[in-house]
């Protein structure tokens, strides 16, 4: 990662050399700042050059920003609304000998020893879900991409505050908790996302191309996510 200093700023940005003519600058949604430059341009001058859209750049991540997964906070009360798969869901915290969690019609029912508890039994009963849904959509999906041969060593799920999803290079994809709340066709989105990126690491045209084959409305379903959990 290169980066230059803009004020008290410091802006990260990926390198990429092509047979292009002309450097040119792209923000992503995912917050990656990609700089595409002609084989025979120096470090100092792709550096200046960055540095005189600096302005931009960060005018750009600070609108995707707004964007990002940030989880709002919930008091984890009875009558709030809570989502799962999409869908509103009425939480409905009473005092019972077992704790449980379960949906029944419009209503996720937390049943409690102690309503303090409530907020991390939804977060492991959140967490239980995900992984069967996530493990469920991936082996889905990994028959589309069986001429890549593929590896994935492991299925990480974990609360992040600025992605929805990553991989490795060794096969490892880690999952944003909060997917489990959006759509399942948004899931699927991001899964797949992150199985292109094993494939092609750089959001370049290659990402780009292999993305739309495998999910032509996949900004449909981004924008979807984005509004979802916004």
């Amino acid at each position: 990662m290169n980066t230059i200093s803009y004020g008290k700023k410091e802006i990260g940005y990926e390198l990429q050399f092509s047979d292009r003519k002309t450097l040119g600058i792209a923000v992503y949604p995912d917050m990656n700042v990609v700089v595409t430059a002609p084989e025979n341009v120096s470090k100092e001058k792709i550096q200046e050059k960055v540095k005189s859209k600096a302005r931009w750049i960060l005018k750009q991540l600070r609108t995707f920003e707004k964007y990002q997964p940030l989880s709002k906070p919930k008091d984890y009360v009875s009558g709030e609304t809570h989502l799962y798969l999409g869908r509103q869901y009425v939480l409905k915290v009473e005092k019972a000998v077992d704790n449980q969690v379960k949906l029944k019609g419009k209503y996720l029912r937390v049943k409690t020893r102690n309503k303090k508890n409530a907020e991390e039994l939804l977060y492991d009963w959140y967490r239980f879900k995900a992984q069967i849904h996530f493990n469920s959509i991936l082996e889905d999906l990994l028959p589309e991409f069986e001429k890549h041969d593929l590896k994935i060593k492991e299925l990480n799920i974990r609360k992040m505050n600025t992605r929805w999803g990553s991989c490795t290079p060794g096969g490892v994809i880690t999952l944003n908790l909060h997917l489990i709340k959006a759509p399942k066709r948004c899931i699927e989105y991001v899964i797949l996302h992150e199985l292109c990126h094993l494939i092609h690491h750089k959001h370049d045209a290659a990402f780009y191309r292999l993305l739309n084959s495998k999910m032509p409305h996949w900004k449909r379903w981004k924008e979807k996510l984005e509004i979802t959990l916004a």
